[in-house]
């Protein structure tokens, strides 16, 4: 996840291998303690309870996606537009990916239910949002886009992504495969068809006289050069 060294970037990395391995409901602290090299006791004396750790990962998730996002604030609005498209695109052999984000799944479940991992969605979804209709606006300005209402397309735009990419995790095998027992489930690579759909159905749309319709291949490139979390 981080290439930097601390102790803290270690227990965040630890916590994003245990998840992997372990999902939500499963991990512990000790789980996540083997997978940093890292004492029990020293994981509580940084993080009273598995919870505290747990919201410290979300925010460290998050802190580490605006990084990630600033760094590509100058690059031109089409090709930003697909880099975030190609963010939520991931394959069948992405085991170890598919595995954390069923764990991630699992914490958006607690929302409802818990007040300090609500907010980490919260601030989350805004940032989704608000990513897009920066994109959005400053295409608008250059001329790249037609004049839209960015912030309902920006929810859209998310909705549909995020959308494709719970469903890929939840409807396929653990191993990548699909269910054999319920009709109509998507393949495997459902999340690339949905990315493919958006570009064409609705960022296409929005591109004005002239401008060429940014690549997937492209995007999702330009989102993996940049490493750290999902």
């Amino acid at each position: 996840m981080s290439d930097q060294p601390g102790a803290a970037d270690e227990i965040m990395d630890g916590v994003y291998r245990a998840l992997r391995a372990h999902g939500y409901a499963d991990v512990t602290m000790q789980d996540i303690a083997d997978e940093c090299s890292k004492s029990k006791s020293l994981l509580h004396y940084h993080y009273d309870t598995k919870e505290d750790l747990l919201v410290a990962f979300l925010d460290y998730v998050i802190t580490d996606s605006e990084a990630r996002i600033r760094a590509r604030a100058d690059d031109p609005p089409a090709e930003r537009l697909a880099g975030f498209v190609g963010w939520f695109v991931f394959e069948a052999d992405a085991v170890d990916r598919e595995a954390f984000h069923i764990a991630l799944l699992e914490l958006r479940t607690q929302g409802p239910f818990n007040d300090r991992i609500r907010e980490q969605l919260v601030r989350s979804d805004r940032l989704l949002r608000g990513t897009v209709a920066d994109i959005l606006e400053s295409g608008i300005e250059e001329g790249v886009f037609r004049e839209v209402d960015v912030e309902e397309t920006a929810a859209l735009v998310v909705a549909t992504l995020d959308g494709a990419r719970t469903r890929q995790i939840t409807l396929t095998g653990g191993d990548g495969d699909e269910a054999t027992d319920v009709d109509d489930l998507p393949e495997p690579t459902y999340t690339r068809r949905v990315a493919e759909a958006t570009l064409q159905r609705i960022v296409e749309p929005l591109l004005a006289e002239g401008v060429a319709i940014p690549s997937l291949e492209d995007g999702i490139t330009s989102m993996l050069r940049e490493g750290g979390t999902e």
